[in-house]
């Protein structure tokens, strides 16, 4: 059963020491379940370590298949290959209030909310000797970030939403919270990566929060906000650390055991705690459902070596019933099933600064990073000359080098080219509905246009 933003935000979540909350059978009379007092969450070294391992979790629970396919199944590069209405609303572009993965999605983003609220309200009043000033200080930034990034998600899919800051622990805490525009909202997810910037240390962790991972956020937030000149300064920082390089081969950046030098932020799964991406993927030859697949036009591109290079590793294929399958092969690791989440990769950032450098009509410069992408894939130099060739060029490239990763609908719905690349020409599609189950909980809940 589907939960609403009232009812998400109050119960305990007690393997991370978060609140976050189960359903119930009545929408607008929420009860409490394994409610933990407020006193008792969060109250030393043990217990804020395990909280900010738990928010990790929570973000971990809607990039492991939600958030992806939100991504790139409305784009053209995957189409779904099943029955099932929540996907092929998705796929056609034909969202409803109720589709399961949105409310999913929702509901996941607002539950990692609140986890970072709880230990942001809680970690300033910890006296513990084994929790030292540095490493209060690391973890509050490692939250900080994590709420700018859920925010950042929850704006650029469903435009401006409920900013919640503190812990919500009642059934009242929800209610009555009106959506926040979207340039608040992004107001909001800059004063939380200022935050974490302050706060985080340096170094090249790639699966928590480092100084880097909040300055890469940041450039892609200043790319989203359309601010050429801040996005070019913070995709540099990144760029210019000595801890992060494009890897060669292009697969190298996804191969055991991850964490390559490309990587700045990603989401690390096991076989305990298992990424069944693959399975979506794979054919049911190779264990898997086939559920997304590549289209032909993908196939084409990613194959060219023209175009794709040695990014036509993303694809793999195998034979059944006499003939060739084509697959996509990002998601691979189906006996360990630690798959990492790609959050932020190095790729993305000298990109970000092409097209801010182009805006910018710094095109020699633009040229230099995205040939900087395209040399790693094996391809040669770009041919585009004027500034239009190559802000073309580069939304081109983004779409093959993240050809299955949660990318390519928003780049084109921040564009302004939805309409034009995928026919989708009523623009209040381009943001998904809010939940009707939310909708119904708090009558104070706009729903976006046109749904």
């Amino acid at each position: 059963m589907k939960q609403t933003i009232t009812r998400l935000l109050f119960a305990s979540h007690l393997a991370a020491a978060s609140l976050s909350l189960t359903s119930c059978d009545n929408l607008l009379e929420p009860t409490p379940a394994q409610q933990l007092p407020a006193d008792k969450a969060i109250t030393d070294a043990g217990s804020a370590r395990a909280a900010a391992i738990g928010a990790y979790d929570q973000v971990q629970a809607y990039y492991r298949l939600n958030w992806p396919v939100l991504g790139f199944l409305p784009g053209e590069n995957v189409r779904f290959n099943g029955t099932l209405n929540q996907f092929l609303q998705i796929d056609q572009n034909q969202l409803s209030a109720d589709n399961v993965l949105i409310t999913e999605a929702w509901t996941q983003m607002y539950q990692a909310v609140n986890s970072a609220n709880n230990l942001i309200a809680a970690l300033p009043g910890i006296s513990d000797p084994l929790l030292p000033a540095a490493e209060k200080n690391q973890l509050l930034g490692e939250v900080h970030f994590l709420r700018a990034l859920v925010y950042f998600d929850l704006g650029r899919g469903w435009g401006g939403v409920p900013l919640v800051l503190t812990p919500t622990r009642t059934k009242e805490n929800g209610q009555g919270l009106r959506r926040s525009t979207l340039a608040q909202t992004y107001d909001q997810v800059l004063a939380d990566l200022t935050q974490a910037e302050t706060l985080l240390p340096d170094g090249a962790t790639r699966n928590r929060a480092v100084k880097a991972t909040a300055r890469a956020l940041r450039a892609r937030l200043h790319l989203y906000r359309q601010q050429w000149a801040p996005a070019e300064t913070y995709a540099t920082q990144v760029i210019a650390s000595s801890n992060y390089r494009l890897v060669t081969p292009y697969r190298a950046f996804s191969t055991a055991p991850f964490l390559s030098q490309e990587s700045v932020f990603e989401l690390s799964f096991s076989n305990s705690d298992a990424n069944t991406m693959w399975n979506n993927w794979f054919p049911s030859a190779l264990g898997g459902q086939f559920n997304f697949q590549p289209v032909p036009a993908a196939i084409a591109q990613l194959n060219d070596p023209a175009v794709g290079g040695t990014r036509s590793a993303l694809l793999a294929s195998t034979v059944i019933a006499g003939a060739n399958v084509t697959y996509g092969n990002l998601y691979s690791r189906s006996a360990q099933r630690d798959d990492p989440s790609y959050v932020l990769r190095l790729a993305e950032q000298y990109l970000i600064r092409a097209e801010a450098r182009a805006r910018l009509g710094k095109l020699t410069d633009a040229i230099a990073d995205l040939n900087a992408v395209r040399a790693r894939a094996g391809l040669s130099p770009t041919a585009a000359t004027t500034a239009d060739q190559l802000l073309l060029a580069i939304e081109n490239e983004r779409k093959i080098e993240f050809a299955f990763e949660s990318d390519r609908w928003f780049d084109l719905v921040r564009s302004g080219r939805a309409g034009e690349v995928l026919g989708v020409t009523d623009q209040r599609r381009w943001l998904f509905p809010i939940p009707f189950n939310d909708l119904v909980a708090d009558r104070d809940l706009e729903q976006n246009p046109g749904y």
